[in-house]
């Protein structure tokens, strides 16, 4: 049973300790409400308001459980209650349905009425897990509704203890379960931490393995590189099924969210820290832990954040607990544009973005930078795809995904890490995430740049072989490429020549100008797209790209770009803007959004 006591002058918190919660070594607390006695007009609490006050509190109590207890199609016109105590505690009762309409339905009707701040904190304590999570994913929710987290009191020397605590986490972590680069990037990240030990004692810190070496002074040791550097390892382990248990039976949860408050400076340590948690969603049995250790208020007020990259990985942390209305998982690289909330509006068709080379979910497909911003643009987006694609076509869902590029090898890789690089595994990798998140159980629509088509291409021709994937061709309605080098790009060529500045990567390898894979790739996918009859839209380039500060050139000249296949158009912008509209009334934009809504038409009129 959940009391809500309120108590006119009694001003400290009432600490609860459950055997529940000494399992979770965590605490869980009452919120008292308590008023100034200045307010109130009172001088003193007199016995008459106590006696009150203690009446008041028993037939609150009566009525909880007596509301509690019964089955929803019973009347309580016989509680002595208020109507609006009845009206929040009868919507908790309907928010534990059985019924799935029901519990959503209640769980909206709590977020649509405005309560008392006792009530948020008596919903705060009363709600179900199931509840809670619903609430985080509702838009505009007060976040008053959620209980703040255990407090995480910083101890003597808390830099070297979350050190330690990091290190230790890792060490726990079985080895031999995990592949190449797991192992690689965690005794990397093992022995990093023991230099960091040795900087101590005098000397200089090297960091970053066989990357490109730097300095630190005798009094300065980069803490946060060492944290950084940890969790990106953790990261790694969280994406093996066996070792996400462990981790939180480890203390893992409790760890991550210490790191999270102590480092809101740091945006990468918070984004790794986000990611490690949005992956142990994905496992339902650890769902309960998650929510116990007060996670969802932090992952609430994250989707609040103006941080489009932090939100984006609270929403799809919230989206895997979820399982009262969103059916798919989202994996690490699988980020939701719309709808990150809960949404009554019906999906109709999906809508895919894939980035190129050294781009990313996100800054790819923001606006274009203007030197000298014109005064009347005064909405800039930092991703056109969530703000205006979204705005314009509500029934749709939108993801982007991200995986790694880089144009040269300058830095520490894993021993396996060239055959991570190519098509093909990208293509079983993103694959098998893009069917765990539903893409092809509806109409699809891809947007792709530079080498994302070349990635779209190949996923396509791959899901076409395979009889689980193929329906994610079947349901291929159409397909924007943004300057797509289908015929190679002179980028390799110059990477090639210049190898003192740009060591070719696996990436740009497979760009070279007509090059076997690549005039093959070619081929089977036209045949592919004249079989499904697929639309296409395409756009080239008309504008040299610089590339550092001695290369300038056309990245993907307009004979590569053009396929031959659907409507070709060259606009005069560079590679990089290509796909970046310089505002929402832009040719570019509003050539691409008619050719989504044309694509998806016949789904939008059901």
């Amino acid at each position: 049973m959940f009391i809500t006591y309120e108590v006119l002058a009694l001003r400290e918190a009432v600490t609860l300790d459950t055997q529940a919660v000494e399992q979770e070594k965590l605490k869980s607390y009452i919120y008292v409400q308590t008023f100034p006695l200045e307010q109130q007009g009172l001088q003193g609490i007199t016995y008459k308001a106590r006696k009150g006050l203690h009446r008041m509190a028993k037939r609150l109590v009566q009525a909880t459980a007596r509301i509690l207890s019964r089955p929803l199609d019973e009347h309580f016109t016989k509680l002595d209650v208020e109507d609006h105590e009845f009206a929040l505690w009868l919507l908790l009762k309907r928010t534990q349905s059985r019924v799935k309409g029901v519990r959503i339905q209640a769980t909206r009707d709590l977020t649509e009425s405005h309560w008392h701040d006792y009530q948020y904190r008596t919903v705060a304590q009363a709600c179900d897990q199931k509840t809670k999570i619903g609430l985080a994913r509702t838009k505009d929710v007060d976040l008053r509704f959620f209980l703040p987290p255990p407090p995480l009191l910083p101890k003597a020397d808390e830099d070297c203890c979350i050190e330690d605590e990091l290190r230790c986490l890792l060490a726990s972590l079985s080895q031999s379960e995990v592949d190449l680069c797991v192992q690689h990037f965690t005794s990397l990240a093992l022995r990093e931490s023991n230099q960091s030990l040795a900087a101590k004692r005098g000397g200089l810190w090297c960091f970053g393995g066989n990357g490109l070496p730097y300095a630190q002074s005798l009094s300065s040791i980069p803490i946060e590189k060492v944290e950084s550097f940890c969790l990106q390892a953790l990261v790694k382990h969280s994406k093996v099924p066996s070792h996400c248990e462990q981790i939180v039976s480890n203390g893992g949860l409790q760890l991550l969210q210490k790191i999270y408050q102590l480092r809101k400076d740091s945006q990468k340590i918070q984004r790794n820290v986000l990611r490690t948690i949005g992956n142990l969603t994905l496992h339902e049995p650890l769902h309960s832990a998650i929510v116990q250790s007060g996670w969802i208020a932090i992952l609430a007020e994250v989707m609040k954040s103006p941080n489009i990259i932090q939100a984006s990985h609270a929403t799809r942390a919230l989206a895997n607990l979820d399982r009262d209305t969103v059916q798919e998982t989202y994996e690490d690289g699988v980020y939701i544009l719309h709808p990150q909330f809960r949404s009554s509006q019906p999906i109709k068709a999906d809508v895919l973005f894939v980035h190129g080379l050294l781009g990313a979910a996100f800054k790819t497909w923001r606006q274009k930078d203007h030197i000298e911003p014109p005064e009347e643009e005064v909405n800039y987006t930092q991703c056109w795809p969530k703000t205006w694609l979204a705005a314009d076509c509500p029934n749709l869902r939108i993801l982007s995904v991200e995986y790694d590029t880089h144009l040269s090898d300058w830095r520490s890789k894993c021993p396996v890490e060239n055959e991570r690089k190519s098509l093909a595994y990208r293509s079983r990798e993103l694959l098998t995430k893009l069917k765990a998140a539903g893409v092809g159980n509806r109409p699809v629509v891809w947007v792709a740049h530079s080498m994302g088509g070349l990635l779209v291409k190949q996923m396509l021709l791959d899901a076409k072989e395979d009889p689980e994937m193929r329906a994610m061709v079947q349901n291929t309605q159409g397909i924007v490429f943004y300057s797509v080098p289908h015929h190679g790009s002179r980028l390799a060529e110059y990477s090639i020549n210049a190898r003192f500045l740009l060591f070719p990567s696996v990436e740009v390898k497979e760009l070279s100008k007509d090059s076997p894979a690549l005039r093959d790739l070619n081929n089977n996918f036209r045949n592919l797209i004249e079989e499904q009859k697929i639309n296409m839209l395409s756009f080239g380039e008309m504008l040299p790209t610089n590339i550092g500060s001695m290369i300038r050139l056309h990245v993907v000249p307009l004979n590569s770009a053009d396929m031959g296949i659907g409507d070709f158009i060259p606009v005069e912008v560079n590679h990089l803007n290509i796909c970046k509209p310089g505002n929402r009334n832009s040719f570019l934009y509003q050539r691409s959004l008619q050719f989504i809504r044309d694509a998806v038409a016949q789904e939008l009129k059901r």
